[in-house]
């Protein structure tokens, strides 16, 4: 990927260089200018929520919450409804929200009466796959199909004031003119990219036409990795950086990865979702894509060494250069070669959603602070294995009596 150009125009719209390979750096402006939506009290909002049971949704149901929105969910089933229901209340929100019992492999979404939403004025999707190894086929449905389900959904809710959809920082800001992708295009990026990226680069396209033809209004947010609340450190997210963390945690890695400038930015959970919760609220935010991430991250490097000195376990003295990496067969880096793509220098078009926070009085969280109390919560969690919140040897999670020790 090349760098994302340019920067923010007064709408704070901004289109990055492709990841497929095409030109991009499109300014789409917007003539309303930057302000709220006069009258609108979270009395009057109602919210529903797809992937409300998945990481960043659960968290999203919390700020809506306790931004005094109505909120509803839209789950599979009533098993995970109910754990979604739990895992609210354990975190103060009362009473349960509402639920749409939803099917994507239906065509209208939901066998329940639609008109029953009718008052529903903003829609979040947070649904798709986040899983490396996948097949083209299986991320295509899980990732394209379901937007534009959402979408056509969304399209049947008279009092709608927004879509907000949850992309990548990685693959937002695809030009939505390309829609449909012929079969030669789709083949070259997903052959390129992998089946998670590829599927996701799509979706971000096909969100913004499927919606502008059924007239949806949208906002679109590209968020960095995910770390856990910022005051708690809590996240079950075990994927991606996770990975890398307990790495450092168990001393096995061998070497860091990358360079002075790789760059892995990450979010925390709560400051994206409070993020999210301000969109539909804000009229400048129509049609807008906004990358939400810390442009303070430590390099890659010095992120994981500081994790591994928090830890108190040895911090690996080789480096082995990204190219390097990409050129390592997977047996030796044990690691998706679907991941080594956001091992990158690029910077993003962060401006945008800088500025929309700070017009909304939201502070981005100490990263350093952050990224520690995030490493604490998954040691002490045993990085998802423990679900009883103490390890195997009893200890807080700290990691700093943790050199020798078992995992």
């Amino acid at each position: 990927m090349r760098p994302p150009r340019g920067g923010a125009g007064e709408s704070g719209v901004v289109r990055s260089d492709r990841r497929d390979g095409s030109e991009g750096g499109v300014v789409r402006p917007d003539r309303r200018g930057d302000r709220e939506s006069p009258g609108v009290r979270p009395e009057e909002r109602r919210a529903l929520v797809f992937g409300a049971t998945g990481f960043i949704g659960r968290h999203l149901v919390l700020a809506l919450g306790r931004a005094g929105v109505r909120v509803a969910t839209a789950t599979r089933s009533g098993e995970s409804y109910r754990r979604l229901a739990a895992w609210l209340a354990g975190h103060g929100h009362h009473p349960a929200p509402a639920d749409l019992r939803v099917d994507f492999g239906v065509p209208t979404l939901t066998r329940d009466d639609v008109t029953a939403w009718d008052d529903v004025t903003e829609v979040y999707n947070c649904a798709g796959a986040y899983r490396f190894g996948m097949t083209a086929e299986e991320a295509r449905r899980a990732n394209v199909d379901g937007v534009r389900a959402v979408v056509a959904f969304a399209a049947r809710l008279p009092r709608l004031r927004r879509l907000v959809h949850v992309s990548g920082y990685r693959v937002g800001g695809q030009d939505p003119a390309l829609v449909p992708w012929s079969d030669e295009r789709r083949r070259s990026v997903y052959r390129a990219l992998g089946a998670y990226e590829a599927s996701k680069v799509e979706a971000d396209a096909v969100l913004q036409a499927v919606a502008d033809e059924a007239g949806v209004p949208w906002s679109v947010v590209n968020p960095s990795s995910v770390i856990g609340d910022s005051v708690t450190g809590e996240s079950d997210q075990l994927l991606g950086l996770a990975s890398s963390v307990e790495e450092i945690w168990r001393g096995a890695m061998p070497a860091l990865p990358g360079g002075a400038r790789t760059f892995v930015p990450v979010v925390t959970v709560d400051f994206l979702a409070r993020f999210m919760t301000l969109l539909p609220v804000d009229e400048s935010a129509e049609r807008g894509s906004y990358w939400v991430l810390d442009d303070d991250t430590p390099a890659l490097p010095d992120l994981l060494t500081l994790v591994a000195r928090h830890y108190g376990v040895k911090v690996p003295w080789a480096r082995v250069p990204v190219p390097l990496l990409r050129r390592l067969p997977r047996r030796i880096t044990k690691t998706d070669p679907e991941t080594l793509t956001f091992l990158s220098s690029d910077r993003y078009p962060t401006g945008p959603a800088n500025a929309l926070a700070a017009r909304h009085g939201l502070a981005m969280p100490d990263v350093t602070t952050s990224l520690l109390r995030w490493a604490d919560h998954l040691a002490a969690h045993h990085f998802g294995r423990d679900r009883t919140g103490r390890d195997g040897a009893g200890r807080d999670g700290s990691g700093r009596d943790r050199a020798g020790a078992t995992p």
